[in-house]
Order: structure tokens, then C-alpha cells, then sequence
């Protein structure tokens, strides 16, 4: 019913929708659910072409599995160990904290990133070092370590998240605020790549053709976005490591 948990046959109806090329808002308006609803569901398992109603059935289950955990008994020592070092217990809501990751993950895949990739990101994002190894996202996400090894290895490469060795010798993964800075300068980077190669094509189609124009026009662009964000990053650096004017360290139990 709206409102409550997805239901089997109602996942069966959007893989179907999905199958049937449908709008997410067709396909709502079809179960009689929030369009946004559907497209949470389809974008946290597996995406539009990867949904299957039937894993996606197993892996809420799964979860619901796992957030009901702690009101039937204490987790085992393995998991116990997780929570503290991953997840400390500052008074925050889990499950609220939970729901927000996948929110946030969903929002990372929306803006182009895949699922493992976006759920390390947004893993990192919400653990209070911003640092974790790769068997400490293994074991939060319940993944393969060559899943994490594989979605770190894109992140890397987009200078999402940098890599640095502990006092244990452990390879650990981190966000933190220079991250983003650099991000920016390598999309802006990016960007002139793109406009270069589009010149080259002006000068093999010729200027004049309606091919060559429409490639000076989209080289243009992105030589002035790139500038654009390249000085903007510079603008903005300092405010990823300043706080509000007038506000002391955050007490995370607030």
C-alpha cells in the first residue's frame, strides 16, 4: 500500500516497466506510488538497465535484516567491532544515519557515478575520519574486497579520494576537504581535454561546415567553463576548511 514497504509484486511491476522503457513517473502512477519512490528503488538496485525485482526484494529484506539486529540481541563480536570503529555509538540514530546513506549514494549515482563506487564515497563521507581500509568498507558495505579494490581504483582516478599508508602499514582510503578542490580542477581539466579534441575536428571537417561550427561552438564553451571553474575552485578552496563565523567544534550528539 502507498506509503509502506515495496512489495514483491509491486517490484515485479517496475522491473516490468523498466523493460517496457516506462517513465518513473508512468511507472508510479501505475503501483500508485511516489515517482520518487520508484526511482530510489530502482537507482539503490542496480539501476535502470541492472533491476531485478527479485534480487531487489532479497537485498531490502537484507537490510531490514540487519537495522532489526540490535533489538533482538547483541551483534556478533565481528560486527560489534565494525560499529565501533565505523559507526561510534555518539547517540546518533542508525537507522537515520543508514537511510541518509542511501539518499546520498542514490544522489551520486544520479549525477553519474555507479553503485560500489558511490557507496564508498558516500561510506567515507559519513564516518567522522573520513578514513577507512579496504577490509573497513568490506565488512560496512558486506561486499567483496575486489568490489571496494575496483570502485576505489575509479575514485582514485577522478581524484575523489586519496590514498595513504597508517602506522600499521595499512593502505587506508580518504576524503577529506582538498579532495573536492582537486576534483573540481581535474572536471575543469577534463573539460579543456574535450575542447581540444573538438578543435581538431574543426580543422579535419572545416570551419565552415555546420559539423566544424557546431565544434568550435562546443570547444568554446568548455574552454569557458573550464576557466570558469578552475577560478572559482581557487575562490572557494579556503571555505572547505573554515567553519561558520561563530560556531565552536560540532558536538555530533547534538
Amino acid at each position: 500500500m502507498p506509503g509502506g514497504r515495496l512489495t514483491q509484486q509491486e517490484r515485479q511491476q517496475i522491473a516490468l516497466g523498466l523493460a517496457e522503457d516506462l517513465a518513473y513517473a508512468e511507472i508510479a502512477r501505475r503501483i500508485d506510488r511516489p515517482t520518487s519512490t520508484v526511482t530510489r528503488e530502482v537507482m539503490r538496485n542496480g539501476g535502470p538497465t541492472g533491476y531485478r525485482a527479485d534480487l531487489a526484494h532479497r537485498a531490502t529484506e537484507r537490510r531490514a535484516h540487519r537495522r532489526a539486529a540490535p533489538a533482538r540481541g547483541p551483534l556478533p563480536a565481528d560486527r560489534s567491532a565494525d560499529r565501533s570503529a565505523d559507526r561510534p555509538a555518539d547517540g546518533r540514530d542508525p537507522v537515520a544515519v543508514d537511510a541518509f546513506e542511501e539518499a546520498i549514494t542514490t544522489v551520486f549515482m544520479h549525477s553519474g557515478l555507479s553503485r560500489m563506487p558511490a557507496r564508498v564515497l558516500a561510506a567515507l563521507l559519513l564516518t567522522d575520519s573520513g578514513s577507512l581500509t579496504a577490509a573497513e568498507l568490506a565488512r560496512r558495505l558486506q561486499v567483496s574486497p575486489a568490489s571496494v579494490s575496483k570502485a576505489v581504483a575509479f575514485l582514485d582516478e577522478q581524484s575523489m579520494v586519496r590514498r595513504e599508508r597508517d602506522e600499521r602499514r595499512r593502505e587506508r582510503y580518504l576524503v577529506d576537504e582538498e579532495i573536492w578542490y582537486q576534483s573540481a580542477v581535474a572536471s575543469a581539466h577534463a573539460n579543456a581535454t574535450v575542447a581540444a579534441t573538438a578543435r581538431q575536428g574543426v580543422s579535419v571537417l572545416g570551419s565552415a561546415t555546420p559539423a566544424g561550427v557546431r565544434l568550435e561552438n562546443v570547444a568554446r564553451f568548455l574552454d569557458h567553463l573550464s576557466e570558469v571553474l578552475l577560478r572559482g575552485a581557487e575562490q572557494a578552496r579556503e571555505v572547505l576548511s573554515s567553519k561558520p563565523a561563530g560556531e565552536g567544534p560540532v558536538d555530533p550528539r547534538e
